[in-house]
């Protein structure tokens, strides 16, 4: 018996008529419904100049891997010029390049190929916040209160207290400690608090000041100027706070969550007016040259009914599906946060967008305590309907890095908070490429003969690798066939050559508790065992791609199939 899924249920701001025919005309462009996604964190991917930290002409280099690979695009974290305090999460200058990372032109050679290559190219845009050393902040700071809009762009407020001496909220920073950071004014006085909900280097912008709305507008045309395919958005719930910011009845909740909890500063409707403007730029661009150009957002909200008002068909393209990232490894949760989605974010008109790792989070091998679990929940991912983003690395099985010593770590949240919960440096150690100790090939530049010992890499990784990085390196996995990297190459290679993955529909069938099992298009059934003992395969013969080895008729424990459905019993 089969439990499809047809689209019932209540679906919150369903299209008009006009809009789905439209959508409908559209979607032989919008490739961005089906892609796979390579996330690059630059600085960790490949260093081109021995620095011991990556750079765009290092990601340039490595392209030809990824298209190997399978992928449909690169999405690039911050390269921004920065002073690195959250590794370009605090921009100085949203139009230019960190001489770290290259330059412009390197950026634009760095296009050309991938372009070349049949790649889209997706930006981090960062607006929630900017770096301490922006222009307009350092304006706003020789200001003084009174002295000039450059105050009015960020959130300046008076102190409490009877000298002003306490914050003007009892708000928490997302990174710990309090979320307001008190300046002294151009007479050396104590003066204003700014508000920052991240670290006191990252102020929030206020967007109810219309020259910040203006000024992102001008950098997303720079950025599509120069041939990018789109912007992958940061804490795209944020932007707005409540006009008065009060009290919260909770202000530790997003440092407890290292999330955003706070509804006084979070998800607040007035974001999605921005939403709309910048969906509207994009399709300015794409009505030049028929090409889509993507808004995908960092959307971390409750439930998937509340991230399906930021995909409504003028808003966001996009938003990552967190909810199946957080999911503990048990097959009834996997199944509700399957069916949540396919019925509130697909019911928009988006397409889900499936997420198993990523730089802030600890990655799936060591999430789920077993390489096994994160195998099968790869080729779980890749299987249901909609897109997906892939970690660096996460095809290569790395499991997180968990005993990074205290004097390495770089991460804000330890610097702030001094704990180690929640820390992302784990996930961030530099790429292990080639080889059998640190630097792996990840940093290619030598020193020159006779100086120093000849062949020795001029500067150490930035984090430094774990010797046994030697077991996870592209060169070892590309020559192993079942290797973690073979397992994504051939589910990509197979969900680009069968017409029933990627978009389309999914139809569940009854399975055992520990199971999940369901029948994509007309011709494919997928399943997964979330339990240690093998079970019965859900249709007969061997499957096409399995996650490990797999009898014919039996589904190991910890293990993902892929079948044909030919002669599936319904």
């Amino acid at each position: 018996m089969i439990d499809a899924y047809v689209g019932d249920g209540p679906v919150q701001n369903e299209p008009r008529p006009s809009e789905r025919s439209e959508h409908t005309a559209r979607q032989q462009r919008q490739w961005w419904r089906t892609a796979v996604i390579y996330e690059v964190y630059v600085r960790s991917f490949l260093d081109s100049t021995g620095d011991g930290v990556g750079d765009l002409a290092g990601v340039r280099a490595g392209l030809p891997y990824l298209k190997r690979l399978g992928v449909d695009g690169i999405w690039l974290n911050p390269f921004y010029p920065s002073p690195q305090y959250d590794h370009g999460y605090d921009v100085a200058d949203y139009c230019d390049v960190d001489p770290v990372y290259g330059d412009l032109a390197e950026f634009g050679r760095l296009v050309d190929d991938a372009h070349g290559l049949g790649f889209k190219v997706l930006i981090d845009i960062v607006p929630n916040h900017c770096s301490s050393k922006h222009p307009w902040f350092l304006q706003a700071l020789l200001e003084g209160p009174d002295g000039g809009p450059g105050r009015s762009r960020f959130h300046f407020a008076d102190g409490r207290g009877t000298g002003g001496e306490l914050p003007p909220n009892n708000w928490h920073s997302m990174f710990g400690g309090p979320a307001w950071t008190r300046v002294t004014e151009p007479d050396g006085t104590p003066g204003q608090w700014y508000l920052h909900l991240f670290g006191p280097e990252q102020p929030d912008l206020n967007w109810r000041n219309p020259e910040v709305g203006g000024y992102f507008e001008q950098v997303l045309r720079f950025w599509l100027d120069r041939g990018v395919d789109g912007f992958r958005v940061d804490v795209a719930t944020g932007l707005f706070k409540h006009p008065e910011l009060p009290d919260s009845p909770d202000p530790a909740a997003d440092a407890r969550a290292r999330d955003t909890v706070n509804p006084l500063a979070w998800n607040r409707p007035e974001t999605h007016g921005v939403w709309r403007v910048w969906r509207d730029i994009c399709e300015e661009y794409t009505a030049r040259d028929g090409i889509d150009r993507l808004l995908v957002g960092e959307v971390s909200v409750r439930t998937p009914a509340e991230q399906a008002a930021y995909v409504r068909p003028d808003e966001l393209h996009q938003a990552f599906f967190f909810h199946m990232l957080t999911a503990p490894w048990d097959a009834a949760t996997f199944r509700r946060v399957i069916r949540d989605a396919l019925r509130d974010i697909a019911g928009t008109g988006s397409t889900i967008t499936w997420v198993l790792n990523n730089h802030d989070q600890v990655r799936s091998v060591t999430r789920y305590a077993a390489a096994a679990r994160a195998r099968a929940a790869a080729l779980l991912m890749l299987s249901l309907p909609g897109a997906a983003y892939v970690y660096q690395g996460e095809e290569l099985g790395l499991p997180e890095v968990v005993d990074l010593p205290d004097d390495v770590l770089t991460d804000p949240i330890f610097h702030r908070s001094g704990s180690r919960v929640g820390i992302r440096d784990g996930c961030r150690v530099p790429l292990p490429w080639s080889g059998h100790m640190s630097p792996f090939g990840f940093t290619t530049a030598t020193t020159a003969s006779g100086e120093g010992v000849p062949g020795e890499a001029v500067a150490k990784p930035w984090l430094p690798q774990p010797d046994w990085f030697a077991a996870h390196t592209t060169e070892r996995l590309m020559a192993d066939p079942g290797s973690f990297w073979h397992l994504y190459h051939d589910a990509l290679r197979l969900r680009a050559s069968l017409p029933s993955l990627g978009d389309g529909t999914l139809r569940w069938l009854d399975s055992p508790p520990d199971v999940l099992a369901f029948v994509r298009g007309d011709g494919l059934v997928c399943a997964v065992n979330f339990g240690d003992a093998p079970c019965p395969a859900p249709a007969p013969g061997a499957p096409l791609l399995a996650s490990a080895p797999c009898p014919p008729g039996i589904l190991p424990g910890s293990t993902a199939g892929w079948w044909a459905a030919d002669g599936l019993a319904g």
